[in-house]
């Protein structure tokens, strides 16, 4: 059966929008001196880089199912549907390149994950008509590329979107080109094995679909773009408003 949209793809990312605001939450309490916690290294960071991974790669498995959906309208393939989409993505990153500017200031957001899966959608919309292997292969060599780049300290900031770090230069979210565009193109790849011309090969209960939990996870899932612009102005809000933030 052929669906506008996969319950499961929506009820996933809803779950990454869950763990991503409890994230930052504890992020703007410790940024506000409220707790003690190190949340630049360790279990914290970790718990961060695999929220972002399940962001990415569901960002590449979408891709599949959109340009599934053109292939079954008998549309023909339009790069600029992609890069618009995008371009759109990227620039909501630049607005969070200018907020965390005023906001926080040193270690303001150059490079983050709006600006990596806006680039990452443009990038994949080009492999979108290419075969699956050789998608993965790209997308295997750009993660490779990352790990190389990961040690390496420069004297400029040009190469920063790349991976290349400049030396002195810290940012509260930064999720290079390389390796985390390669992880978008991964996500292509299980999208065309999993959900093959727009068709599930998983075997999942419609019933789960229905179930309350999966819908609230839906509704996120739906709305994660939004979500994400929004729910840090609240909790600051809330935090300004039991006068705790300052």
């Amino acid at each position: 059966m052929r669906l506008s949209r996969f319950w499961e793809i929506d009820a996933l990312r809803g779950f990454a929008i869950m763990q991503m605001i409890f994230f930052h939450f504890v992020w703007d309490l410790r940024f506000f001196n409220l707790i003690e916690a190190n949340i630049f290294q360790g279990p914290w960071q970790w718990f961060a880089r695999t929220i972002a991974t399940q962001f990415i790669f569901l960002a590449g498995v979408s891709l599949t199912l959109s340009y599934a959906r053109e292939r079954q309208k008998n549309r023909p393939y339009q790069f600029s549907k992609f890069f618009l989409r995008g371009l759109k993505v990227f620039g909501w990153g630049l607005v969070i390149t200018v907020g965390t500017y005023f906001f926080i200031g040193p270690g303001f957001v150059i490079f983050g994950i709006l600006h990596l899966i806006g680039f990452a959608i443009i990038l994949g919309g080009l492999f979108l008509p290419v075969n699956k292997w050789l998608t993965l292969l790209v997308g295997l060599a750009i993660i490779g590329l990352g790990w190389y780049l990961e040690p390496m300290v420069v004297d400029y900031p040009w190469l920063i979107w790349l991976g290349l770090k400049q030396r002195g230069v810290s940012m509260v979210d930064y999720y290079p080109a390389a390796p985390w565009a390669g992880l978008a193109l991964v996500g292509i790849f299980a999208g065309y094995s999993l959900y093959p011309g727009g068709e599930s090969r998983l075997m999942l209960p419609s019933a789960w679909a229905t179930h309350p939990l999966i819908r609230g996870l839906r509704f996120l899932g739906r709305h994660s773009l939004l979500i994400y612009l929004i729910h840090q102005p609240i909790l600051i809000g809330l935090l300004f408003g039991l006068g705790l933030g300052g």
